[in-house]
């Protein structure tokens, strides 16, 4: 494949008034065809005049901060449960807002905290009678009468969002000095849509040049409080949670169409507010539902406009996505034309790349063009290494472009922090037109796949296909499974447990993987104690089904197993209540193993879970550490399972996991197809093209042999980070 005839298109270059020389040398270098501006941004008429489509970036919500200022009450809410207080007399005086940052939160004094606010007894859980507190407008202190000494008392209250977070973020980022605090404001009042409208349209007619309207997102920004002291700058950080889109006029709304009335702690949930890793429960799916309804029909207002002046509607998958849900079969009432999302890895790449009902679909690539990353590293500042974070994060998402395609790739930020990094100038034409070639094979094509689907098991299911609360969370074994996966040869699916209780098994699929920490949302949590999926999972593993559990799989302390599925996993977890009960004395397996086969160095799963022990001999312990079983592998009828302690996303490991999968699925035959011998190498094989993409994802030198499934043997050999398109 000549790399000659991918110079050009499928790339979003952020532009920069008063760099308009560089903006259109490097549109050229790096063969853009569209131009975007930024948060903190703006394009001159020199720019917006040339030969280049235009993007241009609105944010609904905080378009207008003057009509914000002058209704203040009309400005979007949240749940916020003080930090909790031990009472050391009769009388606990709670300051609401201590912990929390004054210029992001301001209690909503005018709703009337008698009607909506509570407060408990953290330490009983009891809530506190109304008569027993009383509120101070004038100290913002909340004061309870005849408290039980040395009991936790905390404070449910609602609060103003004042600043919105991402103008904060941005300000404080790119030290924006003394800028305008931008805030949100609630789009459920019928006053607030009118003026979103008008302010739209008004907007629309006043960018003629504009071919596409990139919103950032629509309305609900995700869960970010935060904090008052430089060592707690964020409290929390959630990016799928649904937090900042309650109010007391929404909640009001939601009792005129679910027929019930939601409490503060509906959301606030002890403390834990209905956050990612939670199992949701049925309260919490009325609601988002709820929220989905009203962005969808809301949206869709917005979206009619942009398409009445004849341009094209882009949802940037991040920020105020909340209530938009792009895997969910709503999505496709927006119309919008494209998504775009901000990633990092490989995982993130296929939540784009699988994304349905839009006809483009664009990665934001980082590190954003900012002085400081996302992830808080200097970037374009001194000590700062560009090219690096830039290869690092490539590879990752090029392993995921190996399996499912996207259209276009692009950066944000300031272009003229470029200036004076030539190696990253030139890396990024290198790298645009990798995606260009790589792109192309996915044409009318689809690479070699195995013949089975992999299912992904949460409490969650496809509503989180392909995402867990953010970008990478390292330690989580879901999230770690995820980004190994998504470069893997294998079909992947996300179900839940009310997709195995009313659909039952997909013919189609072989393996289920269960990946998750003890009562979260990944493993399962309370889904386990229903017995019905017990045995659904049970009878299809039973007759030929292979399971994988990794980390904590099916536990929950409901019965006197901890793995609710240990009869199938031949192991379990001594969890301190069963101390008294010798254990099965194993024997760590001599021999090689077929999911053994590429491991040369020490097993390194990562964060694992211990005191793990084998149920009985039929259970064959293929790892240990400290007396704790790593990797196990066990029958359950005509099926099979493995259990991992840990897993790390790594080549090793990546290995590991594709190993695991065919095994477990009874498809050990099929295994060395289009495989790289090199565990550093991988390799996709494009039929309709007769073309083999090999990529090197290591910064070392590297040979590999991939074999063809008709024993042909074909040898390669990488640079540091490269890739391979062979026409075979």
């Amino acid at each position: 494949m000549d790399s000659n005839l991918f110079k050009k298109g499928g790339f979003t270059l952020p532009g920069e008034a008063g760099y308009e020389d560089l903006t259109l040398k490097l549109a050229k270098k790096w063969g853009a065809d569209v131009i975007r501006d930024s948060d903190g941004t703006q394009l001159s008429d020199k720019i917006i005049t040339s030969d280049y489509d235009i993007y241009s970036t609105i944010c609904l919500v905080r378009a207008d901060n003057e009509w914000a200022k002058a209704n203040r009450d009309k400005l979007q809410q949240c749940y916020i449960m003080s930090f909790p207080i031990a009472a050391t007399s009769d009388v606990v005086q709670i300051d609401l807002l201590k912990g929390f940052s004054k210029e992001q939160l301001q209690v909503n004094e005018d709703d009337n905290p008698y009607e909506w606010w509570q407060v408990f007894d953290r330490t009983s859980g009891e809530e506190v009678p109304k008569a027993q507190w009383q509120y101070s407008k004038k100290s913002g202190i909340v004061i309870i009468k005849d408290a039980r000494k040395w009991h936790r008392y905390t404070v449910n209250f609602l609060a103003y969002r004042i600043w919105e977070e991402i103008s904060a973020y941005n300000h404080i980022t790119n030290d924006w000095g003394d800028k305008e605090h931008l805030m949100p404001i609630e789009p459920m009042y019928e006053e607030a849509q009118e003026k979103i409208l008008a302010y739209l349209e008004r907007w629309l007619q006043e960018h003629p040049h504009t071919k596409v309207v990139r919103f950032t997102s629509m309305f609900y920004n995700f869960w970010w409080l935060w904090g008052d002291d430089p060592n707690r700058k964020f409290i929390v950080n959630d990016w799928g949670a649904y937090d900042f889109a309650v109010s007391s006029f929404a909640i009001r709304e939601f009792e005129k169409v679910k027929g019930y009335r939601l409490t503060s702690e509906d959301f606030i949930h002890n403390g834990l507010y209905n956050n990612s890793y939670l199992p949701p429960s049925d309260k919490y799916r009325d609601w988002m539902n709820f929220i989905i309804d009203f962005v969808t029909d809301f949206g869709k207002k917005c979206i009619e406009l942009v398409h009445k002046y004849h341009k094209k509607a882009y949802v940037f998958y991040n920020d105020h996505w909340i209530g938009i849900e792009p895997t969910l079969e709503r999505f496709k009432e927006f119309k919008f034309d494209g998504i775009i999302d901000g990633i990092f890895n490989g995982f993130e790449t296929r939540k784009v790349a699988g994304t349905k009902h839009v006809a483009t679909k664009e990665l934001r690539l980082h590190p954003y063009l900012f002085p400081t990353g996302v992830n808080g590293a200097g970037t374009f500042i001194e000590g700062g290494n560009p090219t690096l974070e830039t290869k690092t994060y490539w590879m990752d998402i090029r392993r995921a472009l190996l399996r499912e395609s996207v259209d276009r790739i692009g950066f944000g930020g300031y272009l003229h922090l470029v200036e004076g990094h030539p190696d990253f100038v030139e890396y990024v034409e290198a790298l645009a037109t990798e995606f260009r070639m790589l792109r192309e094979l996915h044409k009318d094509d689809r690479p070699y796949t195995s013949n089975f689907k992999v299912a992904i098991l949460t409490a969650w299911g496809n509503m989180r296909a392909w995402g867990c609360r953010g970008h990478f969370n390292h330690g989580n074994y879901y999230n770690e499974v995820m980004e190994s996966i998504s470069g893997l040869p294998v079909e992947v699916e996300f179900i839940s447990f009310k997709d195995v209780l009313e659909k039952g098994i997909d013919s189609h699929t072989k393996v289920i993987i269960n990946a998750g920490s003890l009562d979260d949302a990944w493993s399962g949590g309370w889904n386990w104690q229903n017995p019905k999926v017990i045995e659904i999972l049970s009878e299809w593993i039973w007759q030929g089904g292979g399971f994988i559990g990794i980390g904590e799989p099916s536990a929950n302390k409901s019965g006197n197993q901890y793995f609710r599925l240990s009869h199938i996993l031949g192991v379990d977890r001594e969890y301190g209540l069963t101390i008294g009960f010798d254990k099965y004395k194993y024997a760590p397996l001599k021999t090689s193993h077929f999911i053994l086969g590429d491991i040369k160095e020490d097993l390194d799963l990562g964060k694992y879970t211990d005191n793990v022990f084998a149920l009985d001999c039929d259970t064959q312990v293929l790892a240990d550490e400290d007396k704790s079983v790593q990797i196990a592998t066990h029958t359950f009828g005509k099926g099979r399972s493995v259990y991992l302690a840990g897993h790390k996303y790594s080549s090793d490991n990546v290995r590991l996991l594709h190993r695991a999968i065919y095994w477990s699925a009874h498809s050990e035959e099929a295994f060395s197809h289009w495989l790289c011998s090199n565990i550093h190498t991988e390799c996709a094989y494009y039929p309709n093209h007769n073309s083999l993409a090999v990529i090197n994802n290591s910064f070392e030198k590297q040979k590999t042999v991939v074999k063809s499934p008709d024993g042909t043997f074909i040898e390669i050999e990488l640079n540091p980070c490269e890739s391979k398109i062979l026409e075979l």
